[in-house]
């Protein structure tokens, strides 16, 4: 028998074994349930995330032998054609390749047929948004008032290049991206029933590259496997993706907040020699500073909500909080965005992103005006402005030490007009 890949093999085959978007799947079921079921849906979102898959599972509830029904069961001839891809009632049409207005006539000519063998004639049309403007206005009055038989079920990755003409006549699921910890969650379940070993650090590296999609986390799982057997850990798919590891990368951020900027650098030289892709190192970066931005800003208690995060990674941000205020991370973030734009055009990528680092170091150890503000208003009341120069070393605050703080107390002794204000 063929080597079925384990995207295939693990495809979900109910409602409930679909990750991250119990949003859709609870519609869907309660729609089923209520006999309440639209003959049109349209599901939207990034690639590998379900929008098939829930498409193809819908498909069997609606013409499963007991179906209508939530749970079809899998076991009947029409689950298994459903599929298998092979039913009559179920087509599946790829939009890339029929989008002209003669496939569309084909299309409505075979909607006036009744369904083989199932309750409704079912047409699955991937890719939509790759239809032509004409085969859309050829599509319009027969997806507005097609036969009572016939459902239409449309998935795109693109969803502002669809009409509004045909969005008005569907019902639209937006799928969102598939957090990091469900995906760590499902490989672990997947490589248990498989009999791989792999430690958690290597379930989080698969899952931070597969950037929320669930096919290509298990596509990147298929070729860890076919790269070093059923033992896997972390240096593997480091190794094999061009990462860097979650220590690493923590590691990088500490160094980058407190301003040591020798250790940063030396740490990108380490992952340029090891020739770790540093493109997607900046998007990284930009990711835990904003969850790091996160942390700070809404507190502790309702960070875990909030943030796509493991525990072990919530808990690094809690020990980092104390190194940036987010206003400087906030430019810490500027900064990173900026480097992420102009590192998509620029061949020197290691010397781009040194400056890039260097920058955003000196933005999260620079002393913001504001801060100046508020030290200044709190000498102003405490002490008369003669005595601010000579303060006692003992009274000096950090903020105190900073060469533009002292510059601003000299002004704010030697004249009597200038004003400090909040």
């Amino acid at each position: 028998m063929a080597y079925e890949v384990l995207a295939r093999k693990w495809r979900p085959k109910q409602f409930e074994d679909v990750v991250g978007q119990d949003h859709v799947t609870r519609t869907l079921r309660n729609a089923i349930e209520s006999g309440r079921i639209a003959h049109a849906f349209l599901f939207v979102g990034p690639r590998g995330i379900g929008k098939t898959t829930l498409a193809r599972i819908f498909a069997k509830a609606l013409n499963c032998a007991q179906g209508p029904t939530a749970t079809p069961c899998d076991a009947c001839d029409m689950c298994r054609e459903i599929a298998g891809g092979n039913s009559f009632d179920v087509l599946e049409i790829d939009g890339a390749s029929n989008n002209g207005v003669d496939q569309v006539r084909d299309l409505r000519d075979a909607v006036r047929f009744a369904p083989v063998r199932g309750k409704f004639k079912i047409f699955i049309i991937d890719e939509v948004h790759m239809l032509s403007t004409a085969a859309f206005n050829a599509l319009l009055k027969t997806l507005e008032e097609p036969p009572p038989h016939v459902k239409f079920i449309f998935a795109t990755t693109e969803g502002d290049k669809i009409l509004p003409t045909i969005i008005s006549r569907c019902q639209r699921f937006d799928l969102r991206r598939i957090a990091t910890a469900m995906i760590v969650e499902r490989l672990r379940h997947i490589c248990t029933a498989e009999q791989i070993t792999i430690d958690e650090d290597a379930l989080l590296a698969v899952a931070r590259g597969a950037d929320g999609g669930m096919r290509d986390a298990l596509s990147a799982l298929d070729q860890l496997i076919s790269f070093k057997g059923d033992t896997l850990t972390e240096e593997d798919v480091l190794a094999v993706f061009g990462l860097v590891s979650r220590k690493s990368l923590e590691s990088l951020v500490g160094h980058m907040l407190q301003g040591e900027m020798g250790a940063m650098l030396q740490l990108v030289n380490a992952f340029d020699s090891a020739g770790k892709d540093l493109r997607r190192l900046v998007v990284e970066l930009l990711g835990h500073v904003r969850n790091l931005l996160v942390y700070e800003t809404i507190g502790a208690s309702a960070a875990a909500a909030a943030l796509d995060a493991t525990p072990e990674q919530v808990r690094v941000l809690e020990a980092q909080a104390s190194l940036a205020d987010p206003a400087r991370l906030l430019r810490v973030a500027e900064q990173l965005v900026m480097a992420e734009e102009s590192l998509r055009h620029t061949l020197s990528v290691r010397t781009r992103l040194e400056i890039a680092l260097v920058r955003c170091s000196r933005a999260a150890t620079m002393v913001t005006i504001d801060e100046i503000v508020r030290q200044l208003n709190v000498l102003r009341q405490a002490s008369p402005p003669a005595a601010l120069a000579a303060a006692a070393p003992a009274t000096r605050t950090p903020v105190m030490e900073d060469p533009i703080v002292r510059r601003a107390l000299e002004m704010f002794e030697g004249s009597k007009v200038v004003e400090v204000e909040e």
